[in-house]
């Protein structure tokens, strides 16, 4: 049994239903939909299917995501997600489903607060607590949004790193040459032709890789799976390293996230991140998320492992 509140499945055939592994909207985001279409197992149990991303462990992002789709799994379609705090506790093994298990902490008259547990060969993998809030009127004002190059007057990633073969790592190569769920575009990628230290910060376009349902609770799990993308990454550009080196042991220790106006994660947004501190090989990033029209739309903050290793232990 799929549940149709988080996923693929939709009446309206303008709402990206018709993805599909063999659509013309390309796998890569088929597939993303479909992990974060969780299967129920018992009441606030579900499964999320195992990573098919290639990595040696389950990307933190699609952790992210599918615990943001459990928790709206057990929440009233009146109310939606507002904010999220996830601690990742240990490696997700990429070759097995994740059990989320979600405890209704409390629903209140304008809030709702759950608690998820990742569960894998019977551990906590990922720890979340989530707030739902109720749609009403306030008072409003935000950050002005950074003035950087629009989305179509870059290229995309795959194109910009293709032009930049011989000076990426063979992984980093390899990573960009497969299809991804998210349209990417970098607005400033000296960083990877000049390992030059520069100021702790960075900025990106992106956009799901097709339309998306039209399903506010599908748009806030698949920015939440974008959210770990390149974002504790910014914490390297100060000391002119990379995510894909050898020398450096990287990974994301917690994670946390506003969601503060409403949105569409299938038209650009623009994800401007910063890199206040590292110390301790702990690195800590923050981002701030606009839509094209200048609205501050998300914020996250998170801290990770920033680990020098020597290379002469790394197994090839």
């Amino acid at each position: 049994m799929r549940l149709t509140g988080v996923g693929l499945m939709s009446s309206n055939k303008n709402d990206g239903s018709d993805i599909g592994p063999g659509s013309g909207h390309g796998s890569a985001l088929a597939q993303l939909l479909e992990s974060l279409t969780l299967e129920p197992l018992e009441d606030n149990l579900f499964r999320g299917p195992r990573s098919r991303e290639g990595w040696q462990r389950v990307y933190g992002g699609l952790v992210l995501g599918q615990a943001v789709s459990a928790a709206a799994l057990t929440v009233g379609s009146d109310r939606a997600i507002h904010s999220l705090h996830g601690y990742f506790l240990l490696a997700g093994d990429p070759d097995r489903d994740i059990v989320y298990e979600v405890e209704r902490i409390r629903d209140g008259g304008s809030f709702t607060t759950r608690r998820v547990r990742g569960l894998q060969h019977g551990r906590a993998i990922f720890a979340m607590s989530a707030s739902f809030h109720k749609d009403e009127d306030g008072y409003e004002h935000q950050s002005a949004m950074p003035d950087v190059p629009g989305p179509e007057d870059l290229p995309s990633a795959k194109s910009l790193m293709s032009g930049m073969l011989a000076h990426l790592p063979d992984n980093m190569r390899a990573y960009w040459d497969r299809e991804h769920p998210l349209d990417i575009r970098i607005v400033d990628a000296s960083r990877y032709t000049s390992r030059r230290p520069r100021p702790a910060a960075q900025a990106i376009w992106l956009r799901a890789n097709g339309p998306l349902p039209d399903q506010p609770a599908v748009h806030r799990a698949v920015l939440a799976y974008a959210s770990d993308f390149t974002l504790l990454d910014t914490a390297l550009v100060a000391h002119g390293k990379l995510l894909f080196d050898r020398d450096i042991q990287l990974a994301s220790l917690d994670h946390a996230m506003w969601f503060h106006r409403p949105f569409r994660t299938d038209g650009w947004l623009l994800y401007a991140q910063d890199s206040p501190s590292a110390y301790g090989a702990r690195g800590y990033c923050r981002g701030s998320v606009f839509d094209l029209q200048g609205r501050l739309v998300a914020s996250t903050v998170q801290e990770g492992l920033m680990r020098k290793r020597d290379t002469a232990f790394v197994l090839k």
